[in-house]
């Protein structure tokens, strides 16, 4: 891993699966396209500071009939100092058409999955034969939708939830559910604070 300073520029693009980021990093060695998980919670800008690459690799997918070949920087950190917006033709440098993480991600030819050896079938919880709720017991309660909203934004946020008033997301989850995660915050009444690179809730 090697250490640098240098610009960061992110654009937001309006793809099929919601609104992914791609970047682009000018250092003192070059320039080098970035498409990192977590580069999702952030604002469309430029963003300046020290950045730990820890690999760099060529790259190449397909997008409308073309075959695109890229020089990427995989980060392994980065602690920000500066943000500023993208000027009209910074954000024509960056290409529109680029091909979203998730959807290479799927292009990408799956290692083959060894068999699960066969399970053996189990029995309906409810058949009267194994059923050992007491006779006349209550049936359970009805869930309400806040319970119910709760009980998807633990699922959604796992280990994080309950949520803090300062969030930070684990950008090694799969991609979609960090989408997901970063829509629901803005939805609760989170921002995202680049610099500190977390979620912090809003005061009313």
């Amino acid at each position: 891993m090697i250490t640098l300073p240098g610009q960061l520029a992110i654009k937001t693009i309006h793809g099929r699966n919601g609104d992914f980021n791609v970047g682009r990093l000018a250092t003192s060695i070059g320039e080098f396209v970035v498409k990192n998980a977590e580069l999702d919670q952030y604002d469309e800008g430029k963003y300046e500071g020290d950045f730990i690459i820890a690999e760099i690799r060529p790259s190449t997918y397909n997008a409308n009939g073309r075959m695109v070949i890229e020089i990427r920087a995989l980060l392994g950190g980065m602690t920000l100092s500066n943000v500023d917006a993208l000027s009209g033709d910074e954000a024509r440098q960056l290409s529109p058409q680029e091909v979203d993480p998730i959807d290479e991600e799927a292009q990408a030819p799956m290692p083959a999955k060894p068999k699960a050896p066969a399970k053996a079938k189990s029995r309906d919880p409810r058949d009267p034969l194994v059923d050992t709720t007491p006779f006349g017991s209550a049936t359970a309660a009805p869930v309400t939708p806040e319970a119910s909203a709760e009980a998807d934004d633990a699922a959604l946020f796992g280990s994080i939830w309950p949520l803090d008033e300062i969030v930070k997301l684990d950008a090694t989850v799969d991609r979609r559910v960090l989408r997901q995660q970063r829509d629901r915050l803005g939805t609760l009444g989170y921002i995202f604070e680049p610099l500190s690179q977390d979620w912090h809730l809003a005061k009313a």
